[in-house]
């Protein structure tokens, strides 16, 4: 059993070693991972408003600011920010603390790489107040589960759908496009759900299909949409999802060179099963957690294994988990994984037992060091290789924060105690060395928060 395994357990599987971690995890890191994938699933503790009663909210707000004298643009921006800003940052803080405060970090790190995977971005302000209700709605009950009912509760959660524009799609042949064109109007397809269906949820950018096969992709879902909204639009639950079999595309399918007949809602359910379970799919997948969790260029074997296990399994995620834990490849090359902002600032704070609030000062720090939750920019996620991380800027940005934290902590911690429980034997005897030789409390927390043992994972 190496010394490093410990450390490895707790800081690549998880946000970082807190106070007494090591000493639980002992020497049975393995164990200690696999005995979490036996646990149910990490739901949060915090009472948060579901997607469908802000979504709700919303549609009242607007219905009572119908007679306003501002154009509506600006009036629905403000409705959005007004109802989503206050339910975006509780769901940034309570997210944070269970990060910071579980003894099941690994399958908290497990929600958060899922989350990427199917990652929404609040940039669009349709999804400020959604995309953390995504996580806790779709992704937390199912982080356990098998894939295909994660798949489809992401593809029909009114995050993904307000996101990608997929209430917005009408098949060319429906009712809704005909009525539209008697009408003079021309209405049509939305490829962007279809798209990344293919391109990022399942098959991946190298899945072997085509343009063809993302246009039917797009007209398998079409109709899946949110419920509510005013005149023609109206129907289904407010805020929920809600199939409209005015906007779907009439007809059979060929995906990938299979067909799939008419059939509703159910024709895009079937296509996301069969897409669930394409091998193509177990490697995409396969290759993103061992990316994440072992190295930035994993080995081709350890990919093979993993993709195996997932065909082996029909998609059983635990069965894929218990894979990579127990590869050899997973507990070499300690701290070979550079910490994204994220897990620089959870690590820290579970190494200094720091609280998180619900106040933005709380949560600026975030923003701070260049990872706004749930704000990756683009429907690819965050990138998880440390090139995308380590530059000189980023690096300084983390130096300016722990100074700070280091002077306002000063000496109300032991540093070298604090390296000892964090890192173990992942600690080198030159950083033990600078702690203890610091000129006082202060400089030697920022001296192991900036050392690269504290920076990789």
């Amino acid at each position: 059993m190496s010394a490093f395994e410990g450390a490895i357990a707790a800081n690549r599987f998880g946000f970082g070693a807190a106070p007494g971690d090591l000493q639980r995890i002992g020497g049975q890191a393995q164990s200690f991972l696999q005995q979490q994938l036996r646990l149910p699933a990490p739901l949060l503790s915090d009472s948060l408003p579901a997607s469908h009663e802000l979504l709700a909210r919303v549609l009242e707000a607007r219905r009572d600011a119908a007679g306003n004298e501002q154009p509506s643009a600006v009036q629905a921006a403000r409705t959005l920010r007004d109802v989503y800003l206050p339910a975006y940052w509780a769901e940034v803080g309570a997210r944070a603390r269970a990060a910071i405060t579980t003894q099941s970090d690994f399958l908290e790190r497990l929600v958060h790489f899922w989350s990427n995977h199917f990652a929404v971005s609040v940039d669009k302000l349709a999804v400020l107040g959604l995309a953390g209700a995504m996580e806790r709605e779709a992704i937390r009950p199912h982080v356990l589960g098998n894939f295909a009912d994660m798949l489809r509760a992401v593809e029909q959660h009114p995050a993904m759908l307000l996101y990608l524009d997929n209430h917005l799609s009408i098949g060319p042949d429906s009712q809704a496009a005909r009525f539209a064109e008697q009408r003079g109007r021309e209405l049509g397809l939305n490829e962007n759900l279809g798209r990344e269906i293919l391109e990022l949820h399942t098959l991946g950018v190298d899945g072997g299909y085509a343009q063809q096969d993302v246009q039917a992709m797009a007209a398998l879902i079409t109709g899946w949409s949110v419920g509510g909204g005013a005149g023609r639009l109206r129907g289904g639950e407010p805020g929920r999802f809600h199939f409209r079999p005015l906007f779907h595309q009439p007809g059979a399918q060929l995906l990938l060179g299979r067909r799939y007949a008419e059939g509703g809602v159910e024709q895009g359910e079937a296509a996301l099963r069969d897409l669930a379970l394409h091998p193509r799919t177990a490697h995409h997948i396969a290759g993103k957690l061992a990316r994440h969790f072992v190295a930035d260029d994993p080995s081709p074997g350890l990919v093979a294994r993993l993709q195996q296990a997932y065909l082996d399994s029909r998609g059983d995620l635990r069965a894929v988990y218990g894979a990579l834990v127990s590869s050899p490849e997973a507990w070499q090359s300690p701290l070979a994984k550079f910490k994204t902002p994220t897990d620089y600032i959870y690590s820290t704070h579970r190494a200094l037992q720091l609280p998180i609030g619900n106040r933005l000062a709380d949560l600026r720090m975030f923003v701070l060091l260049g990872q706004r939750p749930f704000q990756p920019g683009s429907p690819a996620g965050w990138p998880d290789r440390g090139a995308d991380w380590d530059g000189s800027a980023a690096l300084l940005k983390r130096l300016e924060w722990v100074q700070e934290l280091g002077r306002r902590l000063g000496s109300s911690r032991n540093a070298v105690q604090v390296a000892e429980a964090a890192l173990g034997g992942a600690l080198s005897s030159s950083t033990r060395t600078s702690i203890a030789r610091a000129q006082d409390g202060s400089q030697a927390l920022t001296l192991l928060l900036a050392s690269p043992e504290f920076m990789r994972r």
